[in-house]
């Protein structure tokens, strides 16, 4: 297959390009010379283009797309979010139809359901949230929502949900975490009780590759990784691969989450730049329980995970 990566620069994207350049070839979107640099290093042909401006003529010849890039974030303001999640997928999506692209896979996220209360074992019956509290989860199911629907002949559209996707090269809540541990600003929220879903980055590939052939058009799958765990049980062991020991002190969930509406109310208020100390979003994620049911991936896709939570720690604590 000739297969077109967006976000192939970013964690999730490079894993993709580093093994479906293995029987395939690959294309990857770069919006500027260091990602040029970067996809090309991995394997990739470089596709000089941004969400927003990919023409059909730069997807001549591609039989599949995998939607990775997204604005990851846990602050920012309403045009960020919407620019590159919800109107960079739609532009995406009517490139590849002139294009005549035929598969169109994009990488969603169970976070398009959390609006804060706990989200037990969720399968994918559950409706989207009638109102949304963080513009991560509205904008990426809005996003996703466009997928599905732009599903039809000639036209096989699918969304993976992965939640809490981790492993080598996580410089986002890997990274976030070690950062702030190494800074001794790390706080657990009611202790780090509450469970979740993981998902190695591996699995997630293991799924996109699945996808590529396999899977009901116009539908969703849930992706993680076997069983569940604490997120003081997962965190603690994920950070000791980096050598890294998360401090014992905790404050209660309710505290966090009331105390990051004032943070984030002062600081758009005084229209601060960069992240605030506390954002809501994390206030919320990390005092809340995620776990997610992958009953339909195994069915529909036939996936299994490639990898178990203890191999995957084990691989990253050997470097």
């Amino acid at each position: 297959m000739r297969i077109f990566i967006t976000g192939g620069s970013g964690f999730v994207g490079g894993h993709l390009i580093e093994v479906l350049r293995g029987e395939h070839e690959v294309l990857a979107m770069a919006r500027s010379d260091r990602s040029v640099a970067a996809v090309e290093a991995l394997g990739a042909i470089a596709v000089r283009t941004a969400l927003g401006q990919v023409t059909p003529e730069q997807l001549d010849g591609v039989d599949a797309i995998v939607h990775a890039a997204a604005f990851v974030e846990e602050y920012g303001t309403r045009e960020q979010f919407r620019t590159v999640n919800v109107e960079g997928t739609r532009q995406l999506l009517e490139a590849a139809k002139a294009a005549g692209v035929k598969r169109f896979i994009h990488i969603g996220t169970e976070a398009a359901f959390f609006t804060g209360p706990d989200l037990v074992m969720i399968d994918e019956s559950t409706p989207y949230p009638s109102g949304q509290r963080f513009l991560y989860s509205e904008t990426k199911a809005e996003a996703e929502r466009l997928v599905l629907a732009a599903n039809g002949p000639g036209f096989h559209t699918v969304s993976l949900r992965p939640r809490l996707i981790w492993g080598p090269r996580d410089e986002s809540v890997m990274g976030n975490i070690r950062d702030r541990a190494l800074k001794n600003e790390w706080v657990w929220l009611d202790g780090g009780r509450h469970h979740t879903s993981t998902c190695h980055v591996r699995n997630l590939v293991a799924a996109v590759e699945l996808a590529l052939t396999r899977g009901e058009g116009g539908r969703a799958y849930f992706i993680a990784d076997d069983g569940e765990r604490t997120l003081r049980e997962f965190f603690d062991r994920l950070l000791a691969t980096q050598g890294v020991t998360l401090a014992q002190r905790s404050i209660p969930g309710w505290l966090a989450r009331g105390a990051s509406v004032v943070v984030e109310g002062t600081w758009r208020g005084l229209s601060l730049s960069g992240t605030p100390p506390l954002t809501r979003f994390a206030a919320f994620m990390f005092s809340a329980t995620v776990t997610v049911d992958t009953a339909r991936a195994r069915q529909e896709l036939g996936y299994a995970p490639v990898l178990t939570v203890e191999q995957g720690l084990v691989e990253l604590a050997a470097g």
